[in-house]
């Protein structure tokens, strides 16, 4: 396995010194924000949609540091009822990887509206009453399927190998069921970007989760979320208060071992080992209450001492 993080977790510095700390951690590579739900600060969509001089730089920013990028990431609500600039990121960041040479996109699966005419996106986490049925059909049958055809084609044109959808409440996707689902409507482009954070606060265990997903598992985000039991005695894990005042929520993201410790996350390595998963761990901060740069090196330093990195050697003797 290799070892980065997402450009985000470091979003107050500057390109140079996100780049510049990636390589004094001894990190492999960075994943890279493009926009969406991003402001991107460390990546100009524009300016790299036109100009091969600003890709070959960009590129070559990494490349002197001994850096990968390990993908772009277009996090965002690509099938929102009113922003189409979502689905357009998505689109130009594919297009920009297959100019540049990268072959994997993280994304999130998107979330429309219930039925035609509506302005906001409707998360459907019941099965009652009936309606709820009808925007399920209305969301993957009008609107999920044949976006993701069209964007899996996009993807093949561009030289695209993978889109790794993340397992992320308020979308179509966000659990095993549903990337399998899409998975299989669309084909193995379709991936899983296995986030534990996401599936630890609606009740998923990603231990579980990683060995059903199995070749399924595109890409992995290692964050950790904090479950506050006494908050969540009395208001459940469905918690829309602000992600800002962690004391009074039922779960909040923190850093990696703040949550969950050293232990977990050595079976999580493993399970992804187990589950013939062999690449990058990339860690996404955002951990409201510490430093963001002293979240991040120790959430690296919990993964550098659990994670798996030479492929195995053993062989049984012959007796």
């Amino acid at each position: 396995m290799k070892l980065g993080f997402v450009s985000d977790s470091l979003g107050g510095l500057s390109f140079s010194e996100v780049l510049d700390h990636a390589a004094r951690m001894g990190l492999a590579g960075v994943e890279v924000n493009t926009g969406g739900w991003s402001t991107a600060p460390h990546f100009d969509l524009a300016a790299m949609k036109t100009s091969a001089e600003a890709r070959r730089t960009f590129a070559k920013a990494f490349a002197d540091r001994g850096l990968e990028i390990i993908a772009l990431n277009a996090n965002g609500n690509p099938l929102h009822p009113t922003q189409p600039q979502q689905a357009e990121c998505l689109k130009d960041t594919i297009r920009i990887a297959g100019e540049m040479g990268i072959t994997k996109i993280c994304a999130m699966s998107g979330l429309p509206a219930g039925r035609e005419g509506d302005l906001m996106p409707n998360w459907v986490v019941s099965s009652w009453p009936p309606e709820t049925q009808d925007i399920l059909r209305y969301q993957w049958q009008d609107k999920l399927l044949p976006f993701w055809s069209e964007i899996a084609t996009l993807a093949r044109d561009c030289g695209v190998e993978q889109i790794a959808l993340e397992l992320h409440g308020s979308q179509c996707v966000y659990n095993v069921p549903t990337l399998l689902k899409l998975r299989e409507a669309v084909g193995p482009v379709i991936g899983a970007n296995l986030d534990p954070s996401h599936l630890f606060w609606m009740g998923a265990d990603p231990l579980i989760a990683a060995e059903v997903l199995g070749d399924a598992i595109h890409h992995v985000h290692a964050k950790d979320t904090f479950l506050n039991a006494p908050v969540q005695a009395t208001t459940s894990l469905l918690e829309s208060g602000s992600l800002m005042d962690i004391p009074a929520r039922s779960w909040s993201f923190i850093t990696l071992g703040f949550g969950h410790g050293e232990e977990w996350w050595r079976q999580f390595c493993y399970r992804l080992r187990m589950s013939g998963y062999d690449g990058w761990l990339s860690v996404e901060h955002e951990d409201v209450l510490l430093n963001s740069l002293e979240g991040l090196e120790k959430s690296i330093a919990l993964l550098k001492s659990v994670m798996p990195v030479a492929a195995s050697d053993y062989q049984p003797q012959t007796i």
